[in-house]
């Protein structure tokens, strides 16, 4: 399964990441490498907590162009 992520450095030098299609589903990492690591364990994680909760296993997400 192919998930799009987001990574954005915060205000102590970490790099969170997050997954758009997992409501709730956000890890961190001291380097990239490290977060997308620990993002790939916590998508692993949620989508379980989610089938066995009976929930969708992800939402909708789309890629939208706006003018700047």
């Amino acid at each position: 399964m192919k998930l799009l992520v987001t990574l954005e450095r915060d205000e102590t030098g970490m790099i969170v990441a997050e997954c758009p299609a997992i409501p709730g589903c956000v890890s961190q990492g001291r380097t990239e490498e490290e977060a997308l690591e620990n993002i790939r364990e916590a998508i692993t994680a949620c989508l379980e907590a989610r089938a066995e909760e009976g929930m969708p296993l992800t939402v909708s997400v789309r890629e939208v162009e706006v003018a700047v």
